[in-house]
């Protein structure tokens, strides 16, 4: 009996799921609850991709989300030194490059990181 056809369909399953997440977070610009459902689903999951080239894109889009927070909250804590519009566009324009970049790696089947 060959299991590899279960094996490829879970991971088949797995990268469709991480896509979704980049979606929701690309979502969350239109609708910012979107970014705080993907969070969620990230840290749920990330025990499924677990050892395969999909963890580091988990790894990727947590390690966007929080970033992201940090300077979202630098922002806005210096909005009235008129710095914090610049932080901001600078965080917003990251964030589109690294939601970007993680799809196309994503679609050509690469990990976020080399090994």
């Amino acid at each position: 009996m060959d299991i590899t056809p279960d094996i490829d369909e879970k991971m088949k399953d797995a990268k469709s799921l991480t896509m979704i997440i980049y979606g929701l977070y690309a979502a969350s610009f239109l609708v910012g609850i979107t970014c705080i459902v993907a969070i969620i689903v990230n840290y749920i999951k990330k025990d499924d991709v677990a050892n395969t080239w999909l963890a580091s894109h988990y790894r990727w889009q947590i390690r966007t989300f929080w970033f992201s927070v940090l300077w979202t909250v630098i922002g806005f804590i210096t909005l009235i030194i008129l710095v914090g519009w610049v932080i901001l566009a600078a965080n917003c324009i990251w964030f589109i490059y690294r939601l970007v970049k993680g799809v196309l790696w994503l679609n050509d089947n690469k990990p976020m990181y080399a090994d």
